[in-house]
Order: structure tokens, then C-alpha cells, then sequence
């Protein structure tokens, strides 16, 4: 270390370092690295003092040295680029004039909590043990893209905001793109005014945005393709102003969304196409403003309610095994005429198996009867006419005691008609007893035969009531059938 004319504040440093001990210029607690700015001499180090430090300082016999510095207005760029750090570096509660530039260095262990920093560069940046950045105010962007942490990552109250500037405003104020995190990223209480990258990172344990706040009105709050997590994403009452993007995610464990806020009109709030979760929670969550898109995503559990989804959903090809809360299928099945694409049969083939999987077969055929009412209004006019004539004589198979009231009208119109005036026999001789109940049900049943009908005539208008039956009969014997096939083919 060739570093001269020290200060006394860098003397109490560089003496502290080959013991590992700490140097704290903190007058109070509580105090504000904000008003850091204005700290004067006392307690003030170059950035290149530290550097010297870190790469090539003062070692001591049977002591382990580390740099543990505290309430510091720290001058010049901290430049480690490409350095090799073989000791724990904590900068706790101090004042950067200039970002820290950390890209491809190799550190211990790196703690900067309760710091304000215009910026941190530390692209491809690897820390054995424990990155924490909790409680820090970071003005600029934060570059962690590449970065392999073999612990955790704290960035717990910490607030960002790049505030336009010099900044490309299209690019993310937090960039953890790409990145490798051996156990928990742990962000509780993140505020972050631009967008955040979690593109392609790689989670070993649980990520945590309880009550974090993401701002990005109009563009991306969170950019996380392809994110992969070994545990649970939670985001309990995260507050996102902009989209959410987690397509191609995967979380084995739980997607808690529960008593969030997403908001971005005129766009995705969320889209979640192509995830693989174990569960996705939106219990109590806030009415979503902006579109919902979980298209061919697979989920073990889905926890919504009706109130909570938009007025536009992408969900065709998303699959579910348990839905939540349980509801009547009458209150689930608004959303699936919200779908952008239009009509989709899986959307409701869908459903049905989560009723059927909760045990729920009467809600189950509800939602098939209002599959086919939704398919009727795709088809041609004609086939819309036998459609409807399916739907009002027996729902389409769903409603089988509608056949029944219909043959019994029509039997009963038959008897009481053909009993009040019988029909003259064909052969008066050899014709049996008329009896109108039998003969009506002659001219209903295709099949059956009692003698009635080919021993009798009706003439006039009873015989256009006689066409009128046997047409009956046919349709409701032809719709019967088709309902029949179609349950069938259900099992």
C-alpha cells in the first residue's frame, strides 16, 4: 500500500483493517447518510485509500482483516473491477460521492446497508457468502446483471430511484438480469421508482416483495422471463404501477399475490404466460386494472375471486387442478366471456374439471350446458335453429327432466284432445278398444308400438295435432340421444 498523506479519519481506518475491526463515525444511531454531503474532514476517505486497503493492505499474524466502516462520506469512485477481495467488506450507513464500480470483482462478502449511493455498477459481480444492501438510498441504477451471490441478497427497505437524468429512462433502475442467488433474494419493503430486471435469474431459495412498492406507470414494474425460483415468490400487498411480466417463471412453491395492487391500464398488469407455479394467490387482492394474461401457464392451485379479475383476460390453454375460493359456477363463468381470443373450449372444459376434481358434478354440468350455449353463437344460422331446439327441449343433454315435462305436455294434450274426439277406425270391425293415452303415446314413441296408431285415423285438424306429435316424438327421441352420447363421452 503506497497511499500517503492520510488523514486522520483514513489513519483510524487503515489501522483498523488487519485486525477486522470496525471504525464507526456515526454520532448517533438514527443519524441520515442523506445530509452526508455536508460531513466534513473528520470523517471523510478517498475511495482509492479503501481500494488500496482492500487489494494489496497491511496484514496482521492471527488476525482476520476486513474493511468495517461506518457513517463515512466516502470521495472518489471505489473502483474494484476485475479485483480479487479477500476479506468481508462492510460500508455501513455511508455517504458515496460516486458509484462504486465492483463489475467481475470477487468478494467475500459485501455489506452497504443503510448507505446512499448515487449508483452501483457490479455487473457479473461474485460474492461467496452474503450481499446486503438493506435500507439503502440508491439515486441511480443498480447493475447486479451475471452476479453470482453463493447467499443471500438483502435489499429489505432499501429505495431506488434513478430520477431520469443522464439514464436511458428505458432501461431497468434495478438490473439483477441473468444473476445467480444461492438462497433467498429478500426484498420486503422494496421501493423502486423505474423497472426492475429479474430476467433469467436463477433463485435457489425464496423471493420475498411483501409490501414492496414497483412505479413504472405505462411500462414494465417487473421484468422477470424465465425467472427461475427454488421455493416461493411472495409479493403480499406489493403495489405495482406498470406490468408485471413473469412469463416462462417457474416457482415450485407459492406465487402469493394476496392483497396486492396491479395497476396498468390500457396494458398487462400481469402477465404470467407459459409459468409453471405450484400455486398462484390473489386472495383479497385488489380489482386488477389492466389485463390478465396466463395463457398455457400450469398451476396446481389458483386462488381468486370473480371481483378481482379484469374486464380482459388472455387465459386459453391454462390449466389448474384446484380452484379457491369454492363458488357456484354461475359466478366463475362471467370471466370466461372476457377472454381477448373469443370463444375458447378449454377455458370451460377447464373449469369443469375443477368442479368435477372438487366434487362438485352439478356445477361441473353447468358450466358444459354454458359451453355449448357459448358454442351455439359461433355456428351458422341453421345449425344455431337445432342448437336452440337442443338447448329448449333438453339442455343439450344437461337438463334430462326436460324431456320428460315435454313428453309429458304433449301426452297430455294428445289424450285430452283424441278423448274428445276419437278418431274413425280404419277397419271398424277388426279395430281394438281406442284408448287416447295409448294412441298419443303411439304417435310420440318412434319405436314403441301399442296398436293404437295404425288402427286409427284422425282426420282435419286432429290429424295435423297427430303430425304434430309424431315430429314431437322424433326430436325429442333425437336430442335425447345426442344428450345421451355426449354424457357418454364425458365419462
Amino acid at each position: 500500500m503506497e497511499i500517503t498523506d492520510l488523514t486522520p479519519a483514513e489513519r483510524r481506518v487503515v489501522e483498523a483493517f488487519p485486525r477486522g475491526e470496525g471504525v464507526d463515525f456515526l454520532e448517533s444511531a438514527d443519524e441520515d447518510p442523506g445530509s452526508g454531503a455536508g460531513w466534513g474532514a473528520e470523517r471523510t476517505v478517498r475511495a482509492e485509500v479503501l481500494r488500496a486497503l482492500l487489494v494489496d493492505g497491511p496484514r496482521r499474524d492471527g488476525e482476520i482483516a476486513g474493511l468495517k466502516l461506518s457513517g463515512a462520506r466516502i470521495t472518489g469512485v471505489l473502483n474494484l473491477r476485475y479485483g480479487t477481495i479477500n476479506c468481508p467488506v462492510r460500508l455501513r450507513a455511508c455517504y458515496f460521492e460516486e458509484p462504486p464500480d465492483l463489475y467481475g470483482a470477487q468478494i467475500r462478502a459485501l455489506v452497504l446497508s443503510d448507505s446512499l449511493l448515487p449508483g452501483l455498477t457490479a455487473g457479473t459481480l461474485h460474492v461467496d457468502l452474503v450481499l446486503r444492501m438493506s435500507r439503502c438510498r440508491i439515486t441511480g441504477p443498480v447493475r447486479l446483471a451475471g452476479a453470482r451471490i453463493g447467499g443471500a441478497v438483502f435489499l429489505d427497505g432499501a429505495r431506488l430511484d434513478a430520477g431520469g437524468g443522464d439514464q436511458d429512462p428505458t432501461a431497468p433502475v434495478l438490473s439483477i438480469d441473468h444473476a445467480t442467488i444461492g438462497a433467498d433474494l429478500w426484498a420486503v419493503g422494496l421501493v423502486v421508482r423505474g423497472e426492475t430486471g429479474l430476467n433469467g435469474a436463477a433463485v435457489g431459495g425464496q423471493i420475498n416483495l411483501d409490501d414492496a412498492t414497483l412505479h413504472t406507470p405505462g411500462g414494465t414494474a417487473l421484468y422477470a422471463e424465465n425467472l427461475s425460483v427454488g421455493a416461493d415468490l411472495r409479493a403480499m400487498r406489493l403495489r405495482a404501477d406498470g406490468r408485471i411480466n413473469l412469463t416462462g417463471a417457474t416457482v415450485p412453491g407459492q406465487l402469493n399475490l394476496a392483497y396486492a395492487r396491479l395497476s396498468n391500464p390500457g396494458g398487462q398488469a400481469l402477465r404470467a404466460s407459459s409459468c409453471v407455479a405450484g400455486e398462484l394467490w390473489l386472495r383479497d387482492a385488489a380489482p386488477i386494472e389492466g389485463a390478465v394474461n396466463l395463457r398455457r401457464s400450469q398451476l396446481e392451485l389458483l386462488h381468486i375471486s370473480p371481483e378481482v379479475w379484469p374486464d380482459q383476460v388472455m387465459i386459453d390453454g391454462l390449466g389448474y387442478r384446484r380452484l379457491a375460493p369454492h363458488l357456484p359456477a354461475e359466478q366463475r363463468l362471467p370471466l370466461l366471456e372476457r377472454e381477448q381470443a373469443g370463444y375458447q373450449p378449454f377455458t370451460y372444459e377447464q373449469l369443469a374439471t375443477a368442479y368435477r376434481a372438487a366434487g362438485d358434478e352439478a356445477a361441473a354440468r353447468t358450466v358444459q350446458f354454458a359451453k355449448l350455449r357459448r358454442h351455439r353463437r359461433t355456428l351458422p344460422w341453421h345449425a344455431r335453429i337445432w342448437g336452440r331446439l337442443q338447448d329448449v327441449t333438453v339442455g343439450y343433454g344437461f337438463r334430462p327432466l326436460r324431456a320428460a315435462g315435454w313428453l309429458a305436455a304433449l301426452l297430455l294434450t294428445g289424450t285430452v284432445a283424441f278423448a274428445l274426439h276419437h278418431p274413425p277406425a280404419l277397419k271398424p270391425g277388426e279395430a281394438p278398444e281406442f284408448n287416447p293415452a295409448f294412441y298419443t303415446l303411439d304417435l310420440l314413441l318412434p319405436i314403441i308400438g301399442f296398436g293404437q296408431e295404425t288402427a286409427y285415423a284422425p282426420q282435419g285438424a286432429y290429424q295435423w295435432l297427430a303430425y304434430l306429435l309424431i315430429i314431437g316424438g322424433w326430436v325429442l327421441a333425437t336430442t335425447i340421444a345426442a344428450g345421451v352420447t355426449r354424457s357418454l363421452s364425458r365419462q
